[in-house]
């Protein structure tokens, strides 16, 4: 069973899964999360303060041991996709950041100084 935020944000409440199909939900400007309503409806993307509430409730109900939010997807993206190499302004655009936002960089977390050297493999 799959969990979504109603289209108030005010609860949460059990939905079908969607269909990875279709032209709909291929487009990459899809939300990633999207709002149902207790009729089973989609209704459009989840605000930020949504996903928080569902990332949270998933995470405590999945007994992950650590405090997840909205902001965790987020610093998960930005620190792989760095990691992967991916260009900072594809990441800006997927992350909700400005193009030229320096506070993106505070997201862009290391895992390890070792492996994840900027002086690595120049010689």
């Amino acid at each position: 069973m799959h969990v979504a935020v109603d289209a108030a944000g005010a609860g949460l409440v059990p939905e079908a899964p969607v269909p990875e199909h279709g032209e709909r939900w291929a487009d990459p400007s899809t939300p990633a999360f999207v709002g149902i309503d207790r009729w089973g409806h989609v209704a459009g993307g989840m605000g930020p303060d949504s996903v928080t509430r569902a990332v949270k409730h998933i995470s405590i109900r999945a007994g992950v041991p650590i405090a997840w939010t909205g902001h965790s997807l987020r610093i998960g993206l930005a620190s792989v996709a760095r990691r992967a190499g991916r260009d900072s302004i594809a990441i800006a655009d997927q992350g909700g950041w400005a193009r030229c936002s320096r506070s993106m960089l505070g997201y862009m977390q290391r895992e390890d100084g070792w492996d994840d050297n900027a002086s690595a493999r120049l010689t």
